[in-house]
């Protein structure tokens, strides 16, 4: 997986020493005079977001708060200056202009893309067939007998570069009662220490939005889920390491486009925890009904010599080599190429300014949809001066093996990334500066998280494999968060009749209503979970408002 070391040995434990230096990162993590807000974000697969400190005097950090969050969207004109590289760009409007929304102040911590896993024994039986194999429906027999109670919420992750589970949805899911882990392991390797994870048997894993389950928990409809087969993926040691993360990465992703819908969220209950994330729905690459946006981000698939979706077999050349049996997953299914590195998904641009300094045409900004944050290298934050003795809040960052780094944060003025149609444009950006390895070797100039896509509708789509005629790129559209605007299916975002029939359509719904919609309560302070006049006032205050 991105940002973790594999290696075929089992690590020494250190919990010990790591849970002494924890409390000592704790106790000198909070400078005098600042608070610290306890947190639980993701950056990429290796590490996680404990805790955000800041000063006492400042504002609290903007979080993001999907209920009642409104962006401030508008629109500029890029200079031609800033525009001179962007040739593509400057084709697309007949006078020559460019122009980009712009988004102010996005949060800090965006979206987790949360979805449903199911598991099933489906896999090739032919000898050294080491190819995965999209499927546009689940296909094979589940591997427990109650699979609409036994499956797991996982993350679309591109950051990853191979799919995991964690110990405890392998156990639900029925992989280690099928007999389905090989003694192979993979070690993860942090900056302190190293945790332990085992390689599974070829298998079919099959994925769907929350949307899939139903008001009582149960995974009922699976019209809507896609998934691949005969692939290795891995698997959480319930002894010997922490409980990791489930996660599906881009050896899926590289088949399929992804529609993510941040004006629709879906709130579930699953296991006693509440999972919110955006409408998510999933396509076949040739699919005419993949949602289409103006604006368009091209992406590429680097290493670009990733041809092939395949684990790597076990040859046995002595006996006794291959103790799961010749031919068996000995490294996980990964996107492989010419080189041993697994490919991820990149920005060709992504453009900073902080003050007077830019940095300009960086070409290493890893796309992941599994990260919640925005991070920036220290070599990128040291051409746009900043202080990292100084900085604006710290964020206490864990490690897959509970090590603990303290990274400096600051707010940044503008972050853009080019696009045909309209740039993307952040203004007032928070990011947190860490150095993260690159698939390519060296280190990325950062990763685009989450944050800043929370108030856009976007299509991620896959491709970019040698030989694959579909590349990559990502269409985008900013949300409406006009407050009254109920009814963004109606295409405008204007407060209007449309509106009005979305509330009456809802009247007196409560959230166990069949007619409840969550859009239409407006009600201050916060929503009340029922419609009614207090909701109608809100509407008609707004009666009439536009936004761009």
């Amino acid at each position: 997986m991105e940002g973790w070391e594999m290696n075929l040995q089992r690590p020494t434990r250190l919990w010990l020493f790591l849970t002494l230096a924890a409390i000592i990162c704790w106790t000198c993590a909070v400078q005098a005079g600042w608070k610290r807000q306890e947190v639980n974000w993701r950056i990429n697969g290796s590490r996680n977001i404990k805790a955000i400190n800041y000063p006492s005097e400042k504002p609290v950090p903007m979080f993001t708060q999907k209920d009642t969050r409104k962006a401030a969207i508008t629109r500029k004109k890029i200079t031609s200056v800033e525009a001179a590289f962007c040739l593509e760009s400057l084709a697309q409007g007949s006078t020559g202009q460019i122009v980009a929304d712009v988004i102010d102040s996005p949060p800090i911590d965006g979206f987790i893309p949360w979805i449903t896993v199911s598991v099933t024994d489906a896999r090739s039986y032919e000898d050294l067939d080491i190819y995965a194999v999209p499927q546009d429906y689940v296909s094979g027999s589940y591997l427990t007998p109650n699979p609409k109670t036994d499956y797991a919420i996982g993350i679309f992750d591109t950051g990853a570069s191979a799919h995991l589970i964690s110990d405890d949805a392998a156990t639900l899911t029925g992989i280690y009662d099928a007999g389905l882990v090989t003694s192979s392991v993979v070690e993860l390797i942090g900056a302190t220490g190293s945790a332990l994870a085992w390689v599974s048997q070829p298998l079919g894993v099959f994925i769907g939005d929350l949307g899939a389950i139903d008001s009582n928990g149960l995974l009922t409809n699976t019209s809507g889920m896609i998934g691949e087969t005969n692939l290795s993926i891995i698997v959480g040691d319930p002894v010997d390491s922490p409980d990791l993360p489930t996660a599906v990465g881009s050896p899926l992703a590289v088949y399929f486009a992804v529609s993510f819908r941040n004006d629709r969220q879906i709130t579930v209950s699953y296991d006693g925890n509440d999972f919110t994330a955006p409408d998510i729905s999933f396509y076949e690459l040739s699919d005419p009904c993949i949602p289409t946006y103006v604006n368009k981000i091209n992406l590429e698939l680097r290493p670009t010599d990733g041809a092939v979706v395949q684990y790597f077999p076990c040859i046995e050349i002595f006996p006794g080599d291959c103790p799961d049996g010749d031919g068996s997953p000995q490294v996980p299914t990964t996107i492989w190429g010419f080189l041993p590195t697994q490919s991820l998904y990149f920005l060709p641009r992504v453009d900073l300014a902080e003050g007077k300094y830019s940095a300009l045409y960086n070409n290493k900004f890893m796309f992941d949809t599994g990260a919640q944050v925005t991070v920036i290298s220290e070599t990128v934050a040291a051409g746009l001066h900043l202080n990292v003795a100084q900085p604006e809040f710290t964020a206490e960052i864990w490690g897959v093996t509970g090590d603990i780094t303290i990274a400096p944060g600051f707010y940044i003025d503008s972050l853009e990334i080019p696009a045909t149609g309209e740039w993307l444009s952040l203004t007032n950006v928070p990011i947190v500066v860490l150095d993260v390895d690159s698939p390519e070797g060296g280190i990325l100039d950062g990763i685009i998280g989450m944050n800043l896509f929370v108030d856009l509708n976007f299509v991620f789509r896959g491709g970019g494999l040698m030989g694959q005629r579909y590349h990559p790129f990502i269409h985008f559209e900013p949300v409406c968060r006009l407050i009254g605007n109920i009814a963004p299916d109606s295409g405008e975002c204007t407060v209007d009749f449309f509106d009005m029939a979305a509330l009456a359509d809802a009247w007196l719904a409560t959230p166990v209503s069949p007619n409840w919609n969550p859009q239409a309560d407006l009600a201050p302070p916060t929503p009340d979970d029922l419609i009614n006049f207090l909701d109608f006032a809100v509407l008609t205050e707004h009666w009439g408002e536009t936004a761009p």
